[in-house]
């Protein structure tokens, strides 16, 4: 298999490059570029090369529902169509209580995760952030809370008036359990002036993952593809992320978010094809070598590529997230919920084995017997 693989790794110019993956070696940034330009269902299939080496077949998912608390936001990104200004039509922000509704909702269903993200609402105060994260787990105590990204993290310490290394151990003892990896965008700073200059730079995205990374808690990354970023700035993207990780081991995975141009003010900007999504799950896998996992989050993309996806470097599908919002008010046409069920057959249909896990990757359930459960302490191997 491996030298079929050369072969045709030679055949498509990156010979080179192919022996570099088949030898465990990391790749250099001018690999990145080169892969971009490349022949797709050969990088692929060094991808898949990369992810079976690490999973096999194994396929992960979570039972999830997702819970955005705001979409009031005073960034005025020019990608997003899930912010509202405090007055406008459509402007919300949930009470505590509220947010335990949601989370309470869902009893009936075996959810082990919330994924709780939502916009920069200036009027917010330091002690709602601690309420909404007591108020899920007062509503289901066993629930691991995934809160905040690093551009909110950023606000919350803020409103602290205190610094973030402080902020977390309380945010901790309140209730949250790790981070997603939203907000990344790309780190370019022609990009970040262009399309989301109120944001946090990448250079402060990255130190607020350090100072996360640091106070033990894990987690994920992201980058916002397909709009104006070059090839050359997303694959600085990917190394410094990469870099990040050598550095502190706490992201647990990647995931490319594809740009969704509908009804933001880059509507003029047409987003990624199936083909561009394939291709940054693979090189994703590819370029980060020391990040454990690579998503294919099916709520952007169709649940067939994200089916495809699991042979191109991509070995995570998320959840069955419940009521996302935010990449639907910006177009994406999936389902915003799938039943557990759904999940596992999209997952064996594409050939791989489905593994149920929870936040951190121990194993709930899985077709593979030989697989350790939560609570036999053995952990996915990454």
């Amino acid at each position: 298999m491996s030298a079929r693989l050369l072969e045709r790794a030679r055949t498509a110019g990156i010979g080179d490059i192919a022996e570099l993956v088949l030898a465990k070696q990391r790749l250099s940034r001018e690999d990145g570029v080169r892969l971009y330009k490349a022949d797709l269902h050969v990088v692929g299939a060094l991808a898949n090369h990369m992810r079976e080496r690490l999973h096999g077949d194994l396929a992960y998912f979570n039972v999830n529902q997702h819970v955005n608390y705001t979409n009031i936001c005073n960034k005025l990104c020019r990608f997003c169509a899930f912010q509202r200004l405090p007055n406008q039509v459509g402007a919300y922000w949930m009470t505590p209580e509220q947010v335990a509704d949601k989370i309470t909702a869902q009893l009936g269903e075996p959810v082990t995760e919330v994924h709780m993200v939502a916009g920069i609402h200036p009027k917010l105060e330091y002690g709602y952030y601690l309420d909404i994260l007591r108020a899920a787990k007062r509503a289901r105590p066993s629930i691991h809370v995934k809160a905040f990204t690093m551009v909110e993290l950023d606000q919350i310490a803020k409103k602290a008036k205190k610094p973030l290394s402080e902020v977390l151990p309380e945010l901790i003892a309140a209730g949250l359990g790790s981070v997603p990896g939203g907000g990344a965008e790309v780190f370019s700073e022609r990009v970040r002036a262009e399309t989301y200059h109120l944001k946090i730079s990448g250079d402060q995205w990255l130190e607020t993952a350090r100072t996360v990374h640091r106070a033990g808690l894990k987690s994920n990354c992201t980058m916002l593809h397909g709009h104006i970023e070059t090839i050359e700035e997303r694959v600085d993207h990917l190394d410094r992320l990469r870099l990040l990780q050598d550095e502190t081991g706490g992201f647990q995975t990647y995931i490319p978010l594809s740009f969704h141009p509908d009804h933001s003010e880059m509507a003029d900007v047409p987003g990624p094809t199936a083909l561009d999504e394939l291709r940054e799950l693979a090189i994703g896998r590819l370029m980060l070598d020391n990040i454990p996992h690579i998503k294919a989050y099916w709520i952007l993309m169709d649940v067939a590529v994200a089916q495809l996806a699991l042979s191109y470097g991509a070995d995570d599908v998320d959840g069955t997230v419940v009521e996302e919002k935010i990449y639907h008010e910006a177009g994406a046409t999936t389902p915003q919920h799938v039943k557990r069920a759904e999940l596992v057959q999209w997952i064996r249909d594409a050939g791989r084995i489905p593994v149920e896990r929870d936040t951190l990757y121990n194993v709930v359930w899985s077709d593979d017997p030989s697989l350790a459960r939560v609570g036999e302490n053995a952990p996915v191997a990454n």
